[in-house]
């Protein structure tokens, strides 16, 4: 483990000096959902890819960029999922985005989960992992330095509500709305890792991105984002479900799949499993 925690660590800084470059306009390809990629995108997918083939307990990656997995090691135990770069369309207004990262040992699968981690680019460079405990670093001179363990609290302050609304289920409207009405404070950046950073750092809050009419299956794929995170969030003291149960206790049939997600403290997801139950 501490081979790849080092490798996630070599990819971030590279990855922070290629958001540095000023070319980030689009590629001719398309990743698996259909989406056409930036050039960075491309080029982070390699950064980590190339960081992995280094180490030899990494069987077999994922990335959201890529429609197939591929081994790299015969011998390795871990298989890692990662979304090289989530946000990438926010670098060109200066927004931060980062990389996901979900570590399984003996095969992709919530159940197989032993890790995962993030890295938040922004006006500093940090990184979460998550493993027994969920520890934050901090980029310093060109070294990530552990800064503190990260805890939720019962109840948060902060609503970040994805997806687009019109699209939403009256029901999931009025729950959103009624979190504005006990005074939490909108957060939404349209980055799934600064939005879920920030509930984290903050004590805590709820960010959803539920099924929508459009897309009742949510939006944010299991393996590379919602897993990871539903990881960090439970390590955390908070919890991460679909909208009734768990988000580690879901299956998949394709690499890329989706699902509904929402993750926050204890008192926040309460009230998404009550109103969800009533409403399923």
């Amino acid at each position: 483990m501490e081979n790849i925690f080092d490798a996630i660590q070599a990819s971030a800084k590279r990855i922070k000096n290629a958001i540095d470059i000023k070319d980030i306009g689009y590629s001719q390809q398309e990743n698996s959902s259909g989406e056409t990629q930036l050039q960075l995108d491309i080029q982070c997918d390699m950064i980590i890819e190339e960081e992995f083939s280094k180490v030899a307990s990494v069987h077999t990656i994922s990335s959201e960029e890529k429609e197939h997995a591929e081994e790299l090691h015969t011998d390795g135990k871990y298989f890692i999922s990662y979304d090289p770069l989530d946000g990438s369309s926010l670098v060109d207004v200066n927004l931060s985005v980062g990389s996901i990262f979900g570590i399984y040992e003996g095969g992709f699968g919530a159940e197989n989960m032993v890790a995962s981690c993030y890295v938040v680019y922004g006006p500093r460079v940090e990184m979460v992992f998550a493993q027994n405990k969920v520890k934050l670093y901090l980029l310093q001179a060109g070294e990530f330095e552990y800064v503190k363990e990260i805890r939720l609290t019962e109840k948060g302050k902060l609503n970040a509500p994805g997806g687009t609304q019109q699209n939403w289920a009256p029901y999931h409207k009025e729950m959103v709305d009624s979190f504005f009405k006990e005074g939490y404070r909108l957060r939404y950046s349209g980055g799934m890792v600064p939005d879920l950073h920030q509930i984290l750092l903050k004590g805590g809050g709820l960010f959803s991105y539920p099924g929508t009419s459009d897309k009742p299956e949510g939006k944010l794929r299991r393996l590379f984002e919602v897993f990871p995170f539903a990881f960090v969030y439970e390590k955390a003291g908070g919890e991460a479900i679909d909208g009734k149960g768990r988000l580690l206790e879901l299956g998949y049939r394709h690499l890329h799949d989706t699902s509904p997600c929402f993750f926050g403290s204890k008192y926040e997801i309460a009230r998404v499993k009550e109103v969800y139950s009533q409403n399923g």
